[in-house]
């Protein structure tokens, strides 16, 4: 019996690991952060700040770009984060791996979006900026909901990703 279409175009194998070769190698090491980072802040599964974590703890040139526009000094902004999202109770060494049993719902929903918006761009695979403009674009993105604390809307947030993307596109 063949698999829907829907089911052979999905971000994840039936047996519920990431299908990596939709994945550059940028977007591969950061989401390989976001799940050290989130057994490091005590999290038993992977959760949208820690995909951001992720992307600024091994940023590629379009995600330095951006935070450049955005003033901001990305390692400092990793320890924020890390400081934020770290609990005191929970295993020090949750077992976390490339899975879709191991994502929130949130992880799972920006995943596909960023496959989506990856295709659409007519690019065969995700990029650390999908990754970045999906997590800012998101309805009630906690990582967009931070930085509006501060004065940065997601709006201003996603116009300076897009930006930065286009600029690291240049040659």
């Amino acid at each position: 019996m063949g698999l829907p279409d829907e089911a052979g175009d999905d971000i994840f194998l039936p047996s519920g690991l990431l299908r990596v070769d939709l994945f550059c190698e940028a977007a591969l090491a950061a989401l390989a952060e976001s799940i050290r980072l989130a057994r490091e802040t005590r999290w038993d599964n992977l959760r949208s700040p820690h995909v951001f974590m992720g992307l600024l703890a091994v940023p590629d040139p379009g995600v330095r770009n951006w935070g450049e526009r955005l003033q901001a000094d990305l390692p400092r902004l990793l320890e924020q984060f890390q400081e934020l999202f770290h609990q005191e109770e929970g295993e020090r060494e949750p077992l976390l791996l490339l899975n879709r049993e191991f994502f929130s719902d949130n992880v799972i929903r920006l995943l596909r979006e960023a496959w989506h918006r990856a295709r659409e761009n007519g690019r065969p695979y995700v990029t650390p900026m999908d990754l970045l403009i999906c997590l800012l674009t998101s309805t009630h993105s906690i990582v967009a909901e931070c930085f509006e604390r501060i004065g940065f809307t997601a709006a201003k947030l996603t116009e300076l990703a897009v930006i930065a993307e286009h600029a690291s596109d240049e040659p």
